[in-house]
């Protein structure tokens, strides 16, 4: 059954994915949100072919291909030695050939936005979400929202109506958005990256243009560790691009473009994933349900996938409790799956020890070229290991003719 009156907490690529697909299906959805312009937070993302299939069969794949970058690989190296310690192709898929899209986190919002108001969703702005009980929110300045009959939490990591983290993970990383430079020191077609250990890392991200932009942009990003953070917001800001010269010298042209410590967003990362996402009187889709690194880069994605498959959930299955039930078990092994992939991949990326970057150089990087690890890989990548878009097609057969994506 889809509800008739639905609220969501969160004005995320979750909660408008939610928000879109749930008013095209007939219910009026509200969507709450605490700035007064809602708008995106960070830099540049992978949009998955899993993810771009949900974007497919909303209708506006076309409308965020336009604006991205096509993505064929993930390189890195590792630095002094030049070693190649990372190079997934999507061609490793197979037929198809299929690849990711690079996107700048503001262009996937505003097609994402524009879904959502064109499907007849409300957005209701500078409403900031405090708790929800017997289907109202209570707002952080006292008010309560009206009364509907299913409340979904898309507020992200420290959602208050999930379980925040225990803890952060121990690294997280600047990020800017940058003019994509002149000349051929980058692959246009790639995420590359240069490490140092896994104590230090440097990546660069095509990720097409704004909708109203001319120039093509760069994602840029440094690892750094919470308790370094501090230091480095002392630290002389030309000392720091001197390091990152040292691992990258190619990176200059990017660096030049840096003048200021506010040009660049500190994230942070956890792990955690809840029992189950239904909770008393919400059901938690995106990083209020599961959160991870962004080492395999499938947070948005996860999000898309979520909010199509309480979307099916809800237009397909008799109840709301059944249809509710139905979304969590659609989702749960997939999200398991890569939970685990991510936990076990992210020591060899961002850690501290010697051991976890010379067991990545050594064994994984050669492992990663010998069949059948580089489709396994790819596979892993793309988002497609536990073929979550046949789960979901199964919870609605006529929904989604595109779980040709899975492997």
């Amino acid at each position: 059954m889809t509800p008739r009156t639905i609220g969501i907490a969160g004005c995320g690529v979750a909660g408008l994915a939610c928000a879109a697909l749930m008013a095209r299906s007939g219910a009026r959805v509200v969507v709450h949100d605490r700035l007064e312009t809602p708008q995106p937070l960070g830099s540049g993302l992978i949009l998955q072919p899993v993810g771009l299939a949900v974007l497919d069969a909303m209708g506006v794949g076309d409308a965020i291909r336009a604006l991205g970058a096509p993505i064929e690989r993930l390189f890195g190296k590792a630095q002094p030695s030049g070693r190649v310690v990372l190079d997934v192709r999507y061609r490793g898929l197979g037929r198809g050939g299929r690849s990711g899209l690079a996107v700048h986190r503001g262009a996937l919002f505003d097609v994402l936005y524009r879904a959502a108001i064109a499907a007849g969703a409300e957005i209701a702005p500078g409403r900031e979400v405090a708790g929800a009980s017997d289907g109202r929110f209570a707002f952080a300045d006292g008010k309560t929202s009206a009364k509907f009959d299913l409340v979904i939490d898309a507020l992200g990591m420290r959602s208050v109506l999930s379980r925040a983290p225990r803890t952060p993970l121990p690294y997280g990383a600047l990020w800017a958005s940058l003019d994509w430079p002149d000349g051929d020191a980058f692959d246009g077609k790639a995420l590359e990256q240069r490490y140092e250990r896994a104590r230090k890392m440097v990546g660069v991200l095509p990720i097409g243009r704004l909708p109203k932009g001319v120039r093509n942009q760069a994602a840029f990003f440094w690892s750094l560790r919470h308790e370094d953070r501090e230091a480095w917001m002392h630290r002389p800001l030309d000392d720091w691009k001197g390091e990152v010269l040292d691992l990258w010298p190619q990176t200059a042209p990017l660096l030049q473009q840096i003048w200021s410590r506010e040009q660049l967003v500190f994230a942070t990362y956890a792990h955690r994933t809840l029992g189950s996402p239904i909770g008393r009187g919400v059901v938690h889709v995106g990083d209020s349900w599961h959160c991870t690194s962004p080492q395999l880069g499938q947070g948005a994605n996860m999000a898309l996938l979520d909010a199509f498959a309480l979307a099916r959930a809800l237009e397909s299955v008799a109840s709301l409790e059944e249809a509710l039930g139905a979304y969590a078990q659609a989702r749960l092994w997939h999200i398991r799956l890569y939970q685990m992939a991510s936990w076990a991949f992210t020591p060899a990326y961002q850690s501290d020890g010697a051991l976890y970057s010379g067991i990545r150089d050594w064994i994984m990087a050669p492992l990663s070229r010998t069949p059948p690890v580089p489709g396994l890989l790819a596979g892993l990548v793309a988002g497609v290991l536990g073929s979550p878009l046949t789960r979901i097609e199964a919870l609605a057969p006529q929904a989604l003719s595109y779980a040709s994506a899975d492997l």
